[in-house]
Order: C-alpha cells, then sequence, then structure tokens
C-alpha cells in the first residue's frame, strides 16, 4: 500500500475507559457514527464492545447494519452486542433496517414512529423502543417542549408498540463553562422531563452531552454543580439512569475548554491532557530527486527553490484528505510529515494525489520509506490549525485503507 491508516486498539481501548472513569456513575454511549469520525467504524465498535461499550452511536441504519455485521464478524454474540442508537431521526425507508438489525432510532415526531410501529405489525415485531430528542435550542432535530412534547406524549400512552426507552437533549456549547446558552438549554430539557413524568411515561435513560460534557466537569456559573451532576440529578428525579455520549474524546481529541465572557471562575480539563490519538496516517515514498536553485516546485510555482533541495514524493493529496491548505509556499510556511523524529517540510501545492516534501535535511530518505502524515509529532489539531478547521473536519475527510493494530 503506498498510503494507509493505523488504528491502535490499545489506545481506542484506555480511551474508553478513561472516560468511563471520569463519568463516574454515569454511563457512556460511545458514538462511532460518521464511519468512527473517519477511523472506521467496523474496526472501532468491535474494540468498544470488547472494552465494555453498552451503547453505540451511530448516524443512520444503514451505518447501525453494518456495525451490527462487524460486531457479529468479530464473535461478539448477539446476547452480548451493545444497543445502538441511531443518531439522526428515522425516515420512513429506515424502518425495515432499524427493526432488522436491532437499532435504536431517535425519534421526535408522530409521523416518525407510526412509521416505526407500522413496519413492526408487518414483521409481527411487538415493541419497538425509541429515544425522544428534546429541541432545547439548536433548532436541528427534536420535538419542543410544550404543545408539541405533548402532542407526541400523548400519542406514545395510547398504542403499545412503540415505547419510550429514552429521552435526549444536545448541547449547542458544552466546551463552554458558564454558558448562558446552556444553560437556557438545561431549563427546557428539566421542563421537557417534567413532562414527560407527569404523563405517566417512564424512559430508563436521560441523556445529553458530548466529550465535551465528560471534559468539562467545572462549576457551572457558581451553583457548585459541574454538568454530570445536574444530568444525574434529573435522571433521578424521573426514576431513569443518566447517560453522556461520547465522541471525539474516544480517538483521543477533545475541544478546547472555553469560559463565558465575565465567567469569574476557572475551567479546567478533566480527561483532554490523558487521551491519546488511536490513527496514526503514514504513505510511502514513490519518488526522490534533486532540484537546483530557482526551481519552481508544484502548481503554480508557489515555492521558489532557494537553495540546492532534495525532494520526496508522497502519494497523497487533497482527493485523500490532506488539506490543500497545508500547502507551502514562498510566503507562507505548510504542515510537515515525518520521518521517524524529523520533520520534512510540505513545500509547493498540495495536488489532488501528490504532495512534495523537502528531505534535504534527512539524506537517508530513500523511495519505499514510511512517512507519518498524521500522528505522533503531527496531529488532526495540528491539521486543523493550518486549514482554519476543526479536528473533527480533518478526521472525517480522510481516506487510506485502515489497519486496526
Amino acid at each position: 500500500m503506498k498510503s494507509w491508516i493505523e488504528i491502535s486498539a490499545q489506545r481506542l481501548t484506555a480511551n474508553y475507559r478513561l472516560l468511563v472513569e471520569a463519568a463516574a456513575d454515569t454511563s457512556v454511549l460511545a458514538v462511532v457514527k460518521a464511519d468512527a469520525y473517519g477511523h472506521g467504524a467496523q474496526l472501532c465498535a468491535p474494540v468498544l464492545a470488547q472494552a465494555g461499550a453498552a451503547w453505540l452511536g451511530v448516524t443512520d441504519a444503514a451505518e447501525g447494519a453494518a456495525v451490527r455485521a462487524a460486531l457479529t464478524a468479530q464473535g461478539v454474540s448477539p446476547e452480548q452486542q451493545p444497543r445502538v442508537l441511531v443518531m439522526s431521526e428515522a425516515h420512513d425507508e429506515d424502518a425495515r433496517l432499524t427493526l432488522e438489525h436491532r437499532l435504536t432510532p431517535v425519534v421526535s415526531s408522530v409521523l416518525q414512529m407510526q412509521s416505526l410501529a407500522h413496519a413492526a405489525r408487518e414483521r409481527g415485531i411487538q415493541l419497538v423502543d425509541v429515544h425522544l430528542e428534546i429541541d432545547t435550542g439548536m433548532a436541528r432535530q427534536g420535538v419542543a417542549p410544550g404543545d408539541d412534547l405533548e402532542e407526541v406524549l400523548q400519542w406514545l400512552i395510547q398504542q403499545s408498540v412503540v415505547r419510550l426507552d429514552g429521552v435526549m437533549t444536545h448541547f449547542a456549547s458544552a466546551e463552554v463553562t458558564g454558558s448562558h446558552q446552556t444553560a437556557q438549554q438545561r431549563r427546557l430539557f428539566e421542563q421537557a422531563i417534567l413532562q414527560v413524568v407527569s404523563a405517566g411515561l417512564r424512559p430508563k435513560w436521560i441523556h445529553a452531552g458530548n466529550s465535551s460534557t465528560i471534559d468539562n466537569q467545572n462549576d457551572e456559573a457558581g451553583t457548585g454543580e459541574s454538568p454530570l451532576c445536574w444530568l444525574r440529578k434529573l435522571a433521578h428525579m424521573a426514576e431513569a439512569n443518566p447517560m453522556v455520549r461520547s465522541g471525539l474524546s474516544l480517538y483521543g481529541y477533545s475541544l478546547p475548554l472555553e469560559c463565558e465572557q465575565n465567567y469569574a471562575g476557572r475551567s479546567e480539563p478533566l480527561v483532554h491532557p490523558c487521551l491519546q490519538p488511536i490513527m496514526t496516517w503514514k504513505a510511502r515514498v514513490t519518488h526522490v530527486r534533486e532540484v537546483e536553485p530557482g526551481m519552481k516546485i508544484g502548481y503554480n510555482g508557489t515555492l521558489t527553490a532557494a537553495r540546492s533541495m532534495r525532494l520526496a514524493l508522497l502519494p497523497i493529496g487533497y482527493a485523500d484528505g490532506l488539506r490543500r491548505e497545508l500547502s507551502g509556499t514562498d510566503v507562507r510556511a505548510g504542515g510537515w510529515v515525518l520521518f521517524g523524529s524529523q520533520a520534512a517540510a510540505i513545500v509547493g501545492r498540495v495536488s489532488m494525489n501528490l504532495t512534495i516534501v523537502d528531505v534535504t535535511a534527512l539524506p537517508s530518505v530513500a523511495v519505499g520509506d514510511e512517512a507519518v502524515v498524521l500522528g505522533k509529532g503531527i496531529t488532526a489539531e495540528d491539521h486543523a490549525r493550518l486549514a482554519a478547521t476543526i479536528p473533527y473536519e480533518i478526521l472525517c475527510g480522510i481516506k487510506a485503507p485502515r489497519l486496526l493494530l
């Protein structure tokens, strides 16, 4: 292979167990949606199951079916397999896969649940568990507390096929300590849970928050109550189990914590310093050449050799997920790769399938040698900084065969 990704099962397991320990009495749903944030859901899901994950989160029913198949292929029995939450709201065409592969759909409308109930009756399935999403202020998925939620709850009460197994919401600013937006979202979620309980429904699970919710266990706005403490109290009130959904941290990254403007307290991360990135992206040198001073390098000659240079060619580019913003030009330093512990700068523009790096100071580099494109010494955060984006986008954009180590 000219380019490949190595996934560390040991680091993934360690990250998951660190998050479980930090979450204490709150269950952790391991999010493997978007192909495990680019790491390969079918590789990561069995590792997480073996590490003890009771819940996995996927994008849609098709991804859930693929995760079920991977778990089975790795010898995880149906009884031992985690439950799989389909985190994007269910649609009519998803009902068959959802039921066939024992997935738990996220819903927010009567129409979605009617479709599931109809598909269940056709297949002789007597009970379908769903998780109801509450829109507390992101204006994405979910039903709003109040009249809209009441309509959904009354439908649930009046039928016997669809069962409310969980109620959830998603916070827009979990990484911001003292966030006014989060405080408002909490109040709306509390209102929704009170509506659910007052209607006589008893979900088993109440869940909210992401990796930053675990990482950001700071005193919220001087209340003396961390996000997870609040979640546990709310779940206890509803006689349910609390759960938080962790994604990015599983793969070794966390968003930097911030403080709301005028917030007087401190914001210290709990797990971020201990996380280990689990992905290493490598490419093999396909060509080495010498160029003279004055030679233009790459498309549009954006870098001119100021001296004699030795250049190595890597068979990757923006088609593989190496961002074009990592290009090195005459006026701007770009990204770099590593040969062992030694850095080689990217020179000229990153093109579709090829990238040039400067190995003038590395005379031993030869055709066939391995370069680390992303890993120890150059992280997704480094790539994101150079590309003016976030680590999520970097990780999800990489295209290469994946190997589990």
